[in-house]
């Protein structure tokens, strides 16, 4: 049976190139996809009926979705577990290289501005106002018409983006 299964996945590895094009469509970091292609074929292998399978090709792409759920569903637990709420607002960027010239801080402050503009405008809103006006969490919701739970939630998703896209610029 073992050689059986592994019959199956050979011949469902000719759909791969399609397989990890669905994945990089569908994720932020692309650099996932090559990971998440490898982890379908691992769980395809361990099938233990594949004649029960009508349509392996649909049924690849099924468990490609369902892990791009469970990866979805780690990924907010991971920006869940970053408690902005205590956190400083120079703490809770990445460290800022202290820069010679008045061209370098003018460069990264155009990052910023390019990085903020990926956000929502509640994102964007949440930290400017908490960052650039000092306000509490419950005058940025006020201002904003929200819960302080979901100022929270903004700053957060916020954050995360401003983190992962200004490694990237650097």
């Amino acid at each position: 049976m073992a050689e059986s299964s592994k019959a199956f996945v050979e011949r469902l590895f000719a759909h791969r190139g399609a397989l990890q094009a669905f994945f990089y469509r569908r994720l932020r970091t692309k650099s996932d996809a090559v990971d998440l292609v490898q982890e379908v074929y691992l769980r395809m292998l361990r099938v233990s009926d594949t004649d029960a399978i009508l349509n392996p090709e649909a049924y690849l792409f099924t468990v490609a979705r369902n892990l791009l759920t469970e990866n979805a569903a780690v990924d907010r637990r991971q920006a869940e577990a970053a408690d902005v709420a205590e956190a400083d607002g120079m703490q809770a960027l990445p460290d800022v290289p202290e820069f010679d010239t008045a061209l370098d801080v003018a460069r990264e402050v155009a990052r910023l501005r390019v990085v903020l503009e990926q956000i929502s405008p509640e994102c964007c809103a949440a930290v400017m106002l908490k960052y650039r006006h000092g306000l509490s969490y419950q005058e940025i919701a006020d201002r904003l018409e929200v819960s302080p739970s979901m100022v929270n939630k903004y700053l957060r998703q916020a954050l995360s983006h401003c983190r992962r896209r200004m490694a990237r610029l650097r």
